[in-house]
C-alpha cells in the first residue's frame, strides 16, 4: 500500500514538472532568439549590397546576437524533447514525426545561418571592408545568410507551428484558440517570407506565448496539488 503511494506521488510529480520544464525552455528560447534577431535587424542595413560601413559601430551587437544563437538553439531542443515527453502515448506518429523533423530542420538552418554570418563578419574585421565588398564575398554572405534564415528557416518554423497545433487540438496541451492563431500565424510564415522584414519575430514570439500559458496552468495546478 505504501509503496502504491510512493508511485502515485511520483507520477504525479512528474505530471508537473514536466510541462513546467516545456514552458521554461521555451521561454529561454524566445527571449534569446528574439533579442538575438532583433540586434542583427537594428545593427545591420536590410540591404545586401551595403558597403559595410555598419561594421565598425555595431559589430559588438551583431557579434553578441550570433553568440545567443546556439544557447537559444539548446533551450529549443529541449523544448522539443519535453513537448514529445508531455504528450506520451497520445503522440500521432506521423504529426509526431513532422513535428521533430521541421524542428531539427529549423535549428540546423539557423545554426547554418549564424554560422555563415559569422564567418563573413571574421572575415570583415580581418580584410579591408572595401575589397570584401568588391570581390564579393561580402554579399555572397549576407545573400546566403538571408537566405537560410528568412526563407528556408522560417518555412520550418511555419510547418513546426502547424504539426504542434494539430497535436495540441488532439491532445489539449494548449487552448484551441492559440492553436488556430498559430494556423494563421504559420501561413505567414510559410507564404509572405520577403515582404514583411520582422516576420522571423513571429515564431518565437508564439513559443514565448504558449509557453508561458503552459507555465501559468501548471503553476495553478501545482498549487491546487499542494494544497490537497
Amino acid at each position: 500500500m505504501v509503496e502504491i503511494m510512493r508511485q502515485d506521488v511520483t507520477l504525479t510529480r512528474q505530471k508537473i514538472t514536466t510541462p513546467r520544464a516545456a514552458a521554461v525552455a521555451g521561454i529561454i528560447f524566445s527571449i534569446l532568439l528574439l533579442t538575438s534577431l532583433i540586434l542583427v535587424r537594428i545593427s545591420i542595413p536590410s540591404d545586401p549590397s551595403d558597403a559595410g560601413e555598419w561594421f565598425g559601430e555595431n559589430w559588438r551587437s551583431v557579434n553578441l546576437a550570433l553568440n545567443l544563437v546556439p544557447f537559444s538553439g539548446i533551450a529549443f531542443l529541449w523544448f522539443i524533447g519535453v513537448v514529445r515527453d508531455r504528450l506520451g502515448e497520445n503522440e500521432d506518429r506521423f504529426f509526431a514525426t513532422v513535428f521533430l523533423g521541421s524542428g531539427l530542420l529549423f535549428l540546423a538552418m539557423l545554426f547554418s545561418s549564424a554560422a555563415v554570418a559569422g564567418g563573413t563578419i571574421s572575415i570583415l574585421g580581418t580584410a579591408k571592408s572595401s575589397g570584401l565588398v568588391d570581390s564579393g564575398i561580402y554579399t555572397f554572405g549576407r545573400a546566403v545568410t538571408y537566405e537560410i534564415m528568412n526563407i528556408y528557416a522560417l518555412k520550418m518554423a511555419g510547418v513546426f507551428m502547424i504539426s504542434t497545433c494539430t497535436l495540441a487540438i488532439r491532445t489539449g496541451i494548449f487552448p484551441r484558440w492559440m492553436s488556430f492563431l498559430g494556423y494563421a500565424l504559420a501561413v505567414l510564415l510559410l507564404l509572405s517570407i520577403g515582404f514583411f522584414l520582422w516576420a522571423s519575430l513571429v515564431f518565437p514570439l508564439w513559443v514565448l506565448m504558449i509557453s508561458i500559458h503552459i507555465l501559468i496552468v501548471n503553476l495553478k495546478k501545482s498549487t491546487k496539488a499542494a494544497v490537497t
